[in-house]
């Protein structure tokens, strides 16, 4: 497989970014640009990696912390879903304003829908819409692996008391699109470390109802 990816627990809450990559053209994504830039920056050089895309699972300070700063220095284009274009531009929706770094971000190049497709070098990634930890939350599927946001987590799901959040939306996001992946996809998760889809619907306390 020429999928590779690193990954790094960035910010005040350790959100996970992923630079996904394409070994033989070398082409690469950032997805969930998390706070700390020249940390990006540096990795992306290191392996000399040309960056294609910014694809943001949603629009939550955590995950865009460098999302500006990055767009400008590489000149390339943003994708995120039509629920959370309010959420990058605005702080207060998009907490920035109460982590103490105040986030706005001008408007993404490119609006992603339910079955879209990403093509980066050789791989193509589907969008799978996923509201529920935000009116316009995505996950990314692909290569035998699904980033997954705040959606799910290794044994827990996304919060839902947050500005757009729905229970119900989350949990028929989770039911209706990810837990229709194949059992061993890899799940990379916003937070925390990997699981796989088959071990969450057999040991997730959430999927039987237990909120």
């Amino acid at each position: 497989m020429s999928m590779k990816y690193l990954t790094m627990a960035l910010g005040p809450i350790s959100t996970n970014c992923y630079i996904v990559y394409d070994a033989e053209s070398l082409d690469a994504m950032v997805i969930d640009p998390a706070w700390d830039f020249k940390r990006i920056e540096a990795a992306l050089t290191e392996h000399q990696l040309k960056l294609r895309l910014i694809y943001l699972t949603h629009g939550h300070a955590d995950h865009i912390g460098a999302l500006q700063e990055l767009r400008n220095y590489y000149d390339i284009p943003v994708y995120i879903g039509a629920g959370d274009v309010d959420l990058i531009s605005n702080s207060k929706n998009n907490l920035s304003l109460f982590m103490g770094k105040n986030i706005e971000c001008t408007s993404p190049d490119h609006i992603v829908h339910e079955g879209d497709d990403i093509k980066l070098g050789s791989l193509t990634f589907t969008v799978l819409e996923t509201p529920g930890h935000t009116p316009g939350g995505t996950s990314l599927y692909g290569q035998g692996v699904v980033f997954s946001g705040d959606t799910l987590f290794r044994y827990s799901v996304g919060r839902t008391d947050l500005y757009g959040g729905s229970t119900q939306q989350l949990v028929d996001s989770i039911n209706q699109k990810l837990m229709k992946l194949p059992d061993d996809t890899i799940v990379l998760t916003g937070h925390g470390p990997a699981t796989r889809i088959g071990d969450e619907r057999n040991t997730n306390p959430y999927l039987d109802g237990g909120w």
